[in-house]
């Protein structure tokens, strides 16, 4: 969830609209403060089709990349959502004002998926997650940020030694799936030596958002992650079960808040 003065976005829609109620229950938002949701890709654990009804009845606009569109009114009756429905290609976009989106294309499987840096009210995020590999747009795109936020989803030994098919494990692990622990320490700290090396500022929260339960430990992403002391002290690790704290960009921007959830 992104807060701003013009209501809630959230960024994908895994879990169905009555658990993700149930999230925000001591967060101070409500559901029907939601304005706007952008979706990253339509893989089942991103996009749950039961909300399409709850944005119909509340109005929600939905941003996605104009393949996701075509998918999504196939699920829908004609014109159903009407002018709810956003299409996006390369372009950014304001899913409210003062807020804006910027797409990056990420080669996940074969539909491929989108990060975003959104940027407003004196705040910048960066998220990324489902990526098949890091692009060289996304490490000069993530400088300059109060809060990265990205995939780390396995551990390799952990994913080799599962009882997961062979196929799924090469999927995951073949450069269109997601990004091992590593991958993404490499990724985070080429970031951040970007920034020291141009003279931006460090992100004040580090997210490692889709951790499996199956193939990765927390333990083991700490003590990776821990190894950088730019990061040791500034690391969250995002939970497919439970939601963050909200995460202020920073104390001069505090009306552009985040929460994450893995």
């Amino acid at each position: 969830m992104v807060r701003c003065p013009g209501g809630l976005v959230l960024i994908d829609i895994g879990i169905g609209p009555r658990a993700a109620a149930g999230r925000m229950v001591g967060t101070g938002v409500l559901p029907d403060q939601i304005r706007a949701i952008c979706l990253t890709h339509l893989d089942r654990d991103h996009f749950n089709p039961n909300w399409l009804r709850t944005i119909r009845k509340q109005g929600i606009a939905i941003y996605c990349h104009q393949s996701c569109a075509r998918a999504i009114r196939s699920q829908t009756s004609s014109g159903e959502l009407g002018s709810l429905l956003h299409p996006f290609d390369g372009a950014g976009f304001e899913p409210l004002k003062g807020l804006h989106f910027h797409p990056i294309a990420l080669e996940h499987d074969q539909s491929g998926s989108h990060g975003f840096v959104v940027e407003g009210f004196g705040a910048r995020i960066g998220y990324a997650t489902d990526l098949g590999r890091v692009p060289d747009r996304l490490l000069e795109s993530f400088c300059d940020l109060d809060v990265l936020a990205l995939e780390s989803n396995y551990d390799p030994q952990m994913q080799l030694n599962s009882n997961r098919p062979w196929f799924l494990k090469e999927r995951i692990m073949s450069g269109h799936g997601h990004l091992s622990n590593q991958q993404a320490f490499d990724a985070i700290c080429a970031i951040l030596d970007r920034c020291q090396r141009i003279g931006a500022r460090l992100p004040a929260h580090i997210v490692l958002l889709h951790r499996s339960r199956e193939c990765n430990c927390p333990r083991r992403m700490r003590e990776l992650f821990r190894r950088d002391p730019r990061i040791a002290p500034r690391l969250l690790i995002a939970e497919q079960s439970s939601r963050t704290g909200w995460l202020g960009a920073r104390p001069t921007a505090a009306r552009l808040l985040v929460r994450a959830t893995g």
